[in-house]
């Protein structure tokens, strides 16, 4: 506790009465300047006659902070008794700096000054306090609110500076143990391998005439029942505006989309949640090596497809092209198997064959589903393509490449030739995908639109991360509070759904945009509600689907949509938009991203129009238009304004540049316009890259998955193994007893272990002779390979017993543990045969760097670092390497150590 020594009252009331406003104590043990502001008291400590005593003074009540040199933190004076108010007297000289040990007056008798103890407080105190009380009683208070804040601010979670240890890696690198070896010698022919080989190309058949199948049944349920559902309330809105009932017709709006919207939420929340959202996140994180559990199993793949069909039909802003990469994940994953498996239970699986069931060789065929997915919903195989390679799958080779655009346009065309047949004309193949921009009458442009276009991609950038930051935020608030509970997820998804159809009601009741205009699809409906002639523009862009909505905006004439009803229609579709993704619903965010960037696009379009009605670029434009028959009004295009303005607002959102590109020039089938939709992707994606990540990467990184990115965090070569690598390990003897597995495996969390053989002077300490998985081990106790000592263990196990867990959650030890006897718990297991002899190794003085490109170049899931006598010193995993960070953020580049939490 740090003291004043002696000071006489006289310089303490020299001192009170002064003008001082700063002073500084210094410690002898360790100087360290304290600035302090004291405001000058009324009360006059003089004394008051000319006998009175400067003992007998009595000391104003004072906090003056000292810093302790001991407890290395501030303290503050406990409150003194305060003398009664006298008449101020002259102020004296400025105080010189006292010391806190001690200070003497030699005019004087050393009077022993009040020892002073100080609260903790971890700011300094610059607050002058006032003269006022109240002033001063809220100047505490504030300073109380601010330290708690503070306090919050760094004990509260931060979703985005973290990693989750519950995520686990995949098994890529095979296991070259005896057994493995004995089995390949066994298996190996040139018969064997062909058919090994001509399967996979089965196999990726069947998984593009699956994704069709799905893709085509999911788009003439939407199209027939959304068809329905919106004529029925495009009646009871004419009725009902003429005879003024419109609270029929909001309440069958909203009711009819609380319970489809209800049952869709229902059906993701409690069969399986990781159906939630596009799927696109999760299969990304899969392909990169992380074990997802329930992510590839029959619940999730019924979860995602109805429940994207309710999403759809219950009014929700969302789309169905990400749950359909899902999805055809999902089928491929279970073609691959020859297996399907219900919901991570083990009793409830539909098994076929076993050829293909290793990491690796789903890793493959759910490429191949993802990219079919894709192709399926938009028609474009080789986007599809190009997207797995971009956006999700991590690890590629040629052979892999042609396979999966196999895959893909198999899908394409399945789904064409049933789309087709479903509107009567199964030869003419005009349907190659659920979501097809159509062909633009006048998509043609002149360099000097180009500048246009660069900065309809910057707004798009702008925007793009405006829409991941609202996001982020709402996603963040649900997690702390509102998907605690099961209930509280499905109630929220009821509430968007009603808010939805309010919203869309309002908007054609209080916006009497009328117009004349022809919509361009035959099929769309439209309400005449409070139009004399013509009908509502707002009921063509919300009584449909959000794929009608975007063919709306992209394809209708000039003269369909007034400049108010875009601008907020823009407002609000882009807050429905932020609300809706991350529901705990099937949806995807493809399509209304296209659709807020159709409708500024279109405004933006509109504008240079009114600006320049007179510009050559447009009236050669207009003049080339007319020749071909149109309309002077229908010559005006605004669509080619529409398509940038939903390039640049995806690219913001998704930051995905090359197979966009690709997606949007094979929907419009139109190659003449890639340029410019390349360009406004590029930089849409640069100036959103600029404020934020992506949305797919935020999604990753909220839920703490050990991404690897495909190069390593830069600045990071002075950083060594030895620092990067989880120490120490534990470690087994080749001859292991059970009841010390048991042991280590319900209380350690990793999920390799080195075999050593262990040196006779230290039994702590040995060479390394192979590398064994948790499975493994679960997998030799669960089928009791073990034996007393001296006999020889069953061998009744193969490698396919080690395969099985996958997709399937791993054994509970708990559940081993309780059929084993105290007996058996002294039986060795042998690990010889199954352990991997040839595990991947490094020495502690490799780089950071250097490390990051074996682990995933190889994708390896544990690597073990060795001394130079070959004895494990640590392990590293993906979340050693995955904890190093670099972020990008307003030009700066960061790199981040992220911290590593149970949930």
């Amino acid at each position: 506790m740090a003291s004043i020594g002696d000071i006489p009252t006289t310089i303490v009331t020299e001192f009170l009465n002064s003008d001082t406003r700063e002073t500084s104590l210094v410690d002898a043990e360790d100087p360290k300047k304290v600035k302090f502001t004291v405001t000058p008291v009324q009360n006059d400590l003089s004394p008051t006659s000319p006998n009175q005593n400067q003992n007998d003074l009595q000391i104003p009540q004072i906090r003056i902070p000292i810093y302790n040199s001991n407890r290395n933190e501030y303290q503050r004076s406990p409150r003194l008794s305060r003398a009664p108010r006298s008449p101020r007297i002259p102020r004296s000289p400025k105080l010189p700096k006292l010391s806190p040990v001690h200070a003497s007056n030699k005019n004087g008798p050393q009077t022993p000054f009040t020892q002073f103890d100080f609260a903790d407080s971890e700011t300094e105190p610059t607050d002058t306090l006032t003269q006022n009380s109240i002033t001063a009683l809220l100047s505490s208070k504030f300073k109380e609110f601010h330290k708690r804040m503070k306090q919050y601010g760094e004990n509260s979670p931060r979703f985005r500076k973290r990693l989750v240890s519950k995520w686990e890696s995949l098994n890529y690198d095979p296991v070259e143990s005896d057994l493995a070896l004995e089995e390949d010698e066994r298996n190996k022919s040139k018969k064997a391998l062909t058919i090994k080989a001509v399967s996979r190309w089965v196999i990726m058949f069947f998984v593009g005439i699956g994704t069709a199948l799905l893709a085509a049944g999911v788009q003439i349920i939407v199209e027939i029942i959304a068809h329905h559902k919106f004529e029925f309330i495009k009646t009871h809105l004419d009725r009902c505006s003429k005879e003024n009932c419109l609270i029929i017709p909001v309440l069958i709006w909203c009711g009819i989309n609380l319970g489809i919207t209800i049952l869709g939420a229902a059906l993701v929340t409690y069969v399986q949640p990781k159906a939630a959202g596009s799927g696109i996140p999760l299969i990304k994180s899969y392909l990169n090596g992380v074990r997802i559990p329930g992510l590839l199993t029959l619940g999730g793949f019924i979860s995602k497809v109805f429940g994207v069909i309710l999403s759809i039909l219950g009014g929700l802003a969302c789309g169905k092209e990400g749950p359909m990469a899902h999805s055809g994940g999902i089928m491929a994953a279970g073609l691959g198997k020859g297996r399907i498996h219900w919901c991570g239970k083990k009793k409830k699986e539909i098994r076929i064959y076993d050829q293909f069931r290793s990491d690796h060789e789903i890793r493959d065929f759910v490429a191949a589903g993802a990219a079919s997915g894709v192709s399926a919903a938009f028609g474009a195989p080789v986007g599809g393509t190009l997207f797995s390679v971009e956006e999700a799958a991590s690890f590629w080779n040629t052979e892999l490449v042609w396979r999966v655009f196999f895959s893909a346009m198999i899908a394409c065309f399945a789904t064409n030739f049933l789309l087709s047949a479903f509107e009567g004309h199964p030869t003419h193949l005009s349907s190659p995908g659920l979501v097809r921009f159509n062909t633009f009458p006048n998509l043609t442009f002149d360099l000097i639109e180009i500048p246009v276009f660069l900065v309809m991609a910057v707004f798009g950038g702008l925007t793009g991360s405006l829409f991941v930051v609202l996001n982020y935020k709402l996603t963040v608030f649900r997690q702390k509070y509102l998907h605690r509970k099961k209930w509280v997820k499905v109630l929220e998804a009821g509430v968007v759904a009603i808010v939805s159809a309010i919203i869309g009601f309002v908007l054609m009741y209080f916006i009497k945009d009328c117009t004349e205009e022809h919509p361009y699809s035959h099929h769309a409906i439209t309400s005449n509600m409070f139009c004399d002639k013509g009908h509502n523009a707002m009921s063509t862009l919300f009584l449909t689907t959000p794929e009608g909505c975007l063919k709306a905006l992209l394809h209708d004439p000039i003269e369909s949509y007034g400049v108010v009803s875009l601008v907020v229609f823009i407002i609000v579709f882009f807050l429905l938009g932020v609300w809706t993704y991350g529901l705990s619903v099937s949806s995807g965010v493809f399509i209304p991203s296209l659709a807020i960037g159709a409708a500024w696009g279109r405004l933006v379009g509109l504008g240079v129009i009114q600006m320049f009605p007179d510009q050559t670029i447009l009236a050669n434009a207009t003049d080339m238009a007319i020749k071909k028959g149109m309309h002077k009004n229908e010559a005006k295009d605004v669509g080619k304004y529409a398509l940038i303005g939903a390039a640049a607002q995806l690219g913001g959102i998704l930051r995905t540049t090359i197979s966009l590109t690709v997606i949007i020039v094979e929907c419009t089938g139109d190659i003449s316009f890639g340029l410019c939709i390349m360009l406004a992707l590029m930089i849409s994606k640069w100036v959103g890259d600029f404020f934020t990540t992506g949305l797919y990467d935020m999604n990753v990184e909220v839920s703490g998955i050990p991404l690897l990115v495909s190069e390593p965090p830069p600045l990071c070569d002075h950083v060594k193994a030895s620092e990067v690598m989880s120490h120490p390990v534990l470690s087994f003897q080749p001859l292991e007893t059970v009841g010390n597995i048991i042991d280590v495996l319900a209380t350690e969390t990793f999920c390799g272990f080195p075999i050593i053989e262990p040196d006779p002077k230290n039994l702590r300490h040995g060479k390394l002779k192979g590398l064994i998985l948790q499975n493994q081990l679960l997998t030799l106790l669960k089928k009791k390979i073990f034996a007393p000592e001296g006999m020889l263990p069953p061998s009744n196990v193969t490698m396919a017993d080690f395969d099985d867990p996958y997709p399937v959650e791993l054994t509970k030890i708990e559940e081993i543990e309780a059929n084993i006897s105290e007996e058996e718990r002294d039986y060795l297991v042998d690990l010889r045969p199954y352990m991997n002899k040839t595990p991947y190794t490094v020495g502690p003085n490799f780089s950071l760097p250097r490390v990051f490109k074996i682990f995933r170049g190889l994708g390896l899931r544990h690597l073990l670092v060795v001394s130079d006598d070959n004895e494990p010193l640590g392990m590293v995993t993906r979340k050693d390497l995955a904890k190093y960070r670099a972020e990008s953020k307003h030009g700066m580049l960061k790199i981040e150590n992220l911290k590593i939490e149970d949930n």
